[in-house]
């Protein structure tokens, strides 16, 4: 064992070490999709005195802090977004209707002076003061402010049995506000008994809640102590407590609005994570038998690499505290097919070493796939990481979760196959029983699919213009169903509500959608998930009208659980379809910089020619199929976007390695060679890709079922188009660019120049 490899060992064993203490000390942090629980983004608005800006959304947000701490609800998490958006995550909480009554109601709190009966006022006369009607109904006219609610200290509901007076508040003011307390009902006292102006109204948002008598035994001037006052109305218990909540917590700063809620059963989270697991178990057995049958006992050590990535990917989402959302989640299931990639690269490139050099040793021809696979290694991860990046800048929500653990798991996956699988499968190449036996490690003979094109060397790119043809047929076919069928945005790009429900019966979804109408909501577009479920969407539905519509359906089905509640306001709406479209436009331009970067201008534009045909066939796969466009399926494009311009680097990383050897030999031929020789590595990889995302589709559910069938699309579509979109287009462009082939990297050592009459056997017969 050379010392590079017990380096890579140590290294290996040291990470895969603390990994497994972190993964059995540590548990992760699950999203309330996962675990069941209210998610609510308010959204502050300016006052008619207070900006609604980063300074007064963080005094909001201290405020709701209060409020929700006394609600009881177990670890709810607020987290102020951007300039004016705060986030409430409640767990455990299903129906979100007292929640968003108590955070969101602005609780403007005041104590007014009584002037005496209110009178009807006409429109046209000045108004001296405040009318408004006391609990009774009858009109106060009311003096200006004497106090507001920042000066309340505490508020408490009590329940008087002694006195019969029911439930009540009873109110403790800070010492400056308590001296105003006692003026303000110091100046009330000096009225007779039961005069009105005896009275002090106390005012909420607007309304007199309550408008009590000064007692008869406080002289004038006396007024009460601070901390003897009670406010009383015929409360009832939850009543009591919610004003005690909300006299506590103070007065918002600014008003806040609700522009997303999202509820989910904790029966839905447990489904997801139940069925992520069986996929992944059986997705990556199936792909580590996928590769053992390929190359033998180095793909045996490669799914024992994968197992480790799997583990440390893992270990690094909890040790970060990355909270796993059901999309992350399918993220974390997908990168495990994924995770192969790099091992199959230089798995092919060894191959090509040994078929090249059949006298070599096995492990040089190991050290030299390593290397040589390792340029197209670095490039595809990239630009996989780039779609990671944007996906967590421009996301939202869950889509950031499937994001941030999208790009752990690339790097995760890098350091599985270039140190793990390097240090498991030098040490196996170092042993003679392996070395001297070729059908064993899987590597010093070529595959079949090698053999296969070998001996039939199919001419691919003899009329380029054929495979654009095809792919403009395909494209014409995606753009006629998305005109002609639609697009179905989902409510995060329109705005609305989304509620599922599951039943305890059957219900037929006409019979739904008549007691729905009956019960004013005629509007609603009412669709199956299931055999006991039902989804319901319309344009406005507040969570009255949501507790009514759900009220209608258990008269047919049954009793009815929500599974799933999303509301979308139409600002955010507007804002996430926006942040959407910036986000492809954004993924083509950075692929398109690092691409031209890293290649030719002709190689960069033909991929991302090639990303676009595979962006608009995708979107018009689900036009046809009548499935939603939502955020997720946003998270799924630009994975694919990842996936395509991967498989692109890999085609035209071997075009530009290939010309550089060759520089006279027609550019058509190069490109047809590079293709043959990367098939079997396009192949293995997106087999191992398959079998994860055919189980997360199968065992899925309705929740990671479109999510997998866009990826399985997107996956079939770009392997196509890396090779007969992207390839078939550079071939067009490097026919109208007068650029001159790459130049030859020159080898350490080498001197220029030399070596240009040897035959090298990979190049099937060309000179170099």
């Amino acid at each position: 064992m050379t010392r590079a490899t017990t380096v890579r060992a140590v290294l290996a064993a040291a990470v895969l070490l603390v990994s497994v203490l972190i993964t059995l000390t540590m548990s992760p942090r699950l999203g309330l999709d996962l675990q069941g629980g209210t998610r609510i983004v308010l959204q502050t608005k300016d006052s008619d005195t207070t900006k609604a800006d980063r300074e007064s959304t963080e005094r909001t947000l201290e405020v709701l802090r209060g409020r929700i701490d006394s609600l009881g609800v177990a670890e709810p998490s607020l987290t102020r977004s951007g300039e004016n958006r705060i986030i409430v995550e409640l767990p455990d909480v299903q129906d979100p209707r007292q929640a968003a009554e108590v955070i969101g109601r602005t609780a403007q709190l005041s104590f007014h002076a009584v002037q005496g009966p209110g009178t009807e006022q006409k429109d046209d006369a000045p108004r001296t003061g405040l009318t408004l009607p006391d609990e009774q109904g009858a009109l106060l006219a009311l003096g200006p402010v004497q106090l507001d609610g920042a000066g309340v200290k505490d508020a408490t509901a009590a329940f008087d049995a002694q006195q019969g007076s029911g439930w009540s508040v009873s109110l403790d003011f800070h010492k400056d506000a308590g001296r105003k307390w006692t003026g303000l009902t110091g100046e009330a006292a000096c009225n007779p008994p039961q005069d009105e102006r005896r009275r002090v109204a106390i005012v909420l948002d607007g309304k007199v809640i309550s408008s009590p008598q000064v007692d008869p035994s406080i002289g004038c001037k006396a007024g009460l102590p601070s901390g003897s006052t009670q406010i009383t109305g015929s409360f009832s218990a939850d009543e009591a407590r919610d004003l005690a909540l909300l006299i506590k917590g103070g007065a918002l700063p600014v008003p806040v609005e609700i522009a997303e809620q999202r509820t989910v059963g904790p029966t839905l989270g447990a489904a997801a994570i139940d069925a992520s697991a069986q996929a992944a178990l059986i997705g990556a057995a199936a792909t580590a038998l996928f590769i053992t049958f390929v190359y033998r006992l180095f793909g045996a050590l490669a799914a024992v690499a994968l197992a480790a990535y799997g583990v440390i990917s893992y270990a690094a989402l909890v040790a970060l505290g990355v909270t796993l959302t059901m999309p992350g989640l399918a993220g974390f299931v997908l990168a495990i097919g994924m995770a192969v990639d790099a091992n199959v690269l230089v798995f092919e490139r060894a191959r090509e070493e040994c078929a090249a050099r059949p006298s070599r040793s096995l492990r040089p021809a190991l050290t030299a796939g390593f290397r040589n696979a390792f340029s197209a290694v670095a490039d595809s991860n990239v630009t996989t990481l780039i779609a990671a990046g944007l996906l967590f800048l421009l996301g939202s929500g869950p889509v950031k979760g499937f994001g941030l653990t999208l790009a752990i798991g690339v790097l995760a996956s890098m350091f599985s196959a270039l140190v793990i699988a390097r240090a498991l499968t030098e040490t196996a190449a170092g042993s003679r029983f392996v070395s001297d036996y070729r059908s064993v490690n899987g590597i010093a003979r070529p595959g079949r699919v090698r053999t296969w094109l070998n001996e039939r060397d199919p001419q691919l790119f003899r009329s380029p213009r054929r495979w654009l043809l095809v792919s403009t047929a395909l494209v014409a076919a995606a753009v006629l169903g998305i005109v002609v069928r639609g697009v179905d945005l989902g409510v995060e790009f329109t705005g609305g509500r989304l509620v599922e429900y599951s039943t305890s019966r059957p219900v037929d979804v006409e019979a739904a959608r008549t007691a729905i109408a009956a019960a004013g909501f005629g509007d609603a577009e009412v669709t199956t998930a299931g055999d006991s479920d039902l989804s319901v969407r319309a344009g406005t539905l507040d969570n009255e009208g949501e507790h009514t519509l759900r009220t209608a359906l258990a008269a047919e089905g049954g009793e009815t659980t929500k599974v799933r509640d999303e509301l979308i306001g139409p600002s955010l709406g507007d804002e996430l379809r926006r942040n959407a479209l910036i986000a492809l436009a954004v993924a083509v331009f950075v692929q398109l910089a690092y691409l031209a970067a890293r290649f030719r201008w002709t190689f960069a534009v033909a991929s991302v020619g090639a990303l676009v045909h595979d962006v608009i066939i995708l979107v018009g796969a689900f036009a046809w199929l009548g499935r939603p466009v939502d955020g997720i399926f946003l998270a799924a494009l630009l994975t694919v976007i990842g996936y395509s311009v991967n498989d692109s680097v890999v085609v035209f990383d071997r075009v530009r390695e290939l010309w550089a050897r060759n520089r006279r030999t027609p550019v058509g031929d190069i490109a047809n060679r590079a293709v043959l020789q990367t098939v079997p590595r396009t192949v293995n990889t997106g087999m191992g890709a398959l079998f994860i995302l055919v189980a997360l589709a199968v065992l899925g559910g309705d929740s990671l079922a479109d999510f997998a069938l866009a990826l399985l699309i997107g996956i079939c579509v770009g392997t196509y188009s890396s090779v007969l979109t992207a390839v078939p287009g550079a071939l067009m462009l490097e026919r109208s660019s007068k650029a001159p082939p790459p130049a030859r990297k020159r080898g350490p050592g080498r001197k220029q120049g030399a070596g240009r009459a040897r035959r090298d056997p990979r190049d099937n017969g060309a000179r170099v």
